[in-house]
């Protein structure tokens, strides 16, 4: 990936991650972004073991630094941001939306959460780059406000997030989790402390990879049944190609 989609996608990754994991029932919340800048749509989707995985329509894209910085506010643009969480014991998944303010992905997050699921936050996101373009740390916090909080706990809090350096520079400058937490809570103080691994998963498989061909339609299926051929499907998530055969793809057809 190219150093600004990188960045970008980054974000949208451990912005999942921070909504996503720790959930009960097994969510899995989905982070789109669907803005009218060069990148496209950004997808991630995170369960509640932070099992993450995520895809971006043009990863090629790279523009001139901002200030120093991955100019990924304009890559990506404004448009929409949308929020989906889903339960197995949910008839529906609930799904949020907001418009894309900023461009820059923690601020319509923060945005996102305060409006759509009315709790005040604060979100950080940043990813720090090599000079040769490779990852060297991403990361980020989350910040929410409970019901009956401490009105002068919640304005030292504020004090706080508004004090620190962006969350790129801080991951740069080898600040990592736990150091991120006291920069956060100083004069605060916090409790016990929870640790999980966030970890990239993939679930695709060669049948899901045939179930995506109903949506092609009885037609094109049939087309494609008909000339004899193996049809390719890849997954946009981790990149692995299928070569489903005509004789897997006839059963799918309903006059099969």
């Amino acid at each position: 990936m190219a150093p600004t989609a990188l960045s970008a996608l980054g974000r949208v990754l451990v912005g999942a991650v921070l909504l996503g994991t720790g959930n009960k029932d097994g969510e899995t919340v989905q982070v789109q972004l669907r803005g009218d800048g060069p990148l496209g749509m950004m997808v991630a989707i995170c369960d509640s073991t932070g099992h993450v995985r995520g895809t971006v329509s043009n990863p090629g894209v790279d523009l001139p630094l901002r200030d120093g910085q991955p100019d990924v506010a304009r890559a990506i643009g404004l448009g929409v941001l949308s929020v989906v969480r889903n339960r197995p014991s949910w008839r529906e998944p609930y799904r949020g939306t907001v418009p894309l303010v900023s461009g820059e992905v923690a601020k319509d997050l923060t945005l996102y959460l305060t409006e759509s699921e009315q709790t005040p936050s604060a979100v950080g996101l940043g990813v720090a780059q090599a000079a040769d373009g490779r990852v060297e740390a991403a990361g980020g916090f989350l910040v929410q406000t409970l019901p009956g909080a401490d009105e002068e706990a919640v304005r030292r809090m504020e004090r706080n997030v508004l004090d620190l350096p962006s969350t790129s520079a801080l991951l740069r400058d080898g600040v990592r989790a736990d150091g991120l937490i006291d920069l956060l809570v100083a004069g605060l103080g916090a409790g016990e402390r929870h640790r999980s691994r966030p970890l990239f998963h993939c679930p695709c498989s060669r049948e899901r990879a045939l179930r995506t061909l109903v949506l092609l339609g009885r037609d094109e299926m049939r087309e494609i049944i008909d000339a004899g051929r193996p049809q390719e499907v890849s997954c946009e998530f981790c990149g692995r190609r299928y070569d489903l055969e005509p004789n897997e793809i006839a059963p799918l057809l309903p006059d099969a």
